[in-house]
This record gives structure tokens, sequence and C-alpha cells, in this order.
């Protein structure tokens, strides 16, 4: 699994790929991981909050709601197990995973300078 993983995150991240090790020290750090044959989401929760680590589809399946039906697996499975509140950040140039995250409900609550490579992160936030 980590190796298909490692594999479309090459798909979906090309100028940063993350290893099959990263994945699973990801796993090892307290992670939790859905993947499909299309994309993935890696998340964690820490008491009543979460993050969303990210969230990747592979370029021919963008579009089709897999991203959507992730969030929507992660927000159900985390309001399960106690968790309150989701965050995550997002490249402010990254204009579809705004939109995505906008959609879902979460909302801006701060920001990070120059945090990827020179571009802004924008920290979101939601309510469960």
């Amino acid at each position: 699994m980590l190796n298909e993983l490692e594999n479309l995150h090459a798909q979906c991240f090309p100028n940063k790929p993350w290893t099959a090790q990263d994945f699973s020290d990801l796993k090892k750090s307290g992670c939790d991981i859905i993947a499909s044959r299309n994309g993935f989401i890696v998340y964690r929760a820490a008491a009543d909050e979460a993050e969303i680590i990210t969230i990747g589809v592979a370029p021919g399946a963008r579009r089709t709601g897999i991203a959507s039906a992730m969030l929507g697996i992660v927000e159900k499975e985390l309001k399960s197990r106690g968790v309150k509140k989701i965050f995550l950040e997002v490249a402010e140039n990254n204009t579809p995973a705004r939109g995505l995250y906008e959609t879902a409900g979460f909302t801006q609550c701060g920001m990070r300078p120059k945090y990827y490579d020179g571009i802004d992160a924008i920290l979101m936030t939601k309510n469960l």
C-alpha cells in the first residue's frame, strides 16, 4: 500500500513527492491515511482537534468528487471520536484546493507568510 501511495503522491505533487518511508513515518507519528486508487488524505487527531495534513487526487481524476468524499469520510470519523475542530493550511495560490475547503465549510483563520517556498499559507478551520 505504501508504495502505491508513493506513486500516487508523485502524480499529485511531482515537485515534492513523498516516499513510502515518509508515509510510514506519518503513520508511526499517529497520522491516519485513507486512500483509494485515485486519491488519498492524511490527517491527525489530538484530543478534540484534528489537522488535515494533505489531500491528493490523481490529475486525471480531479473534479470528480474524490477529495470532497474523502473530507466527508474523515469528518464523520473525527466527529465520532469527539473531535470538535479541524485545521488545515493551503497555499494562497492553490485556488482549486481553497475552493474545495471553502465549499466544505472551512474558513480562513490566519496566514503563514512565505510558508510554501515564498508563497503564503492560508490557515483554515472548521467546527464539527
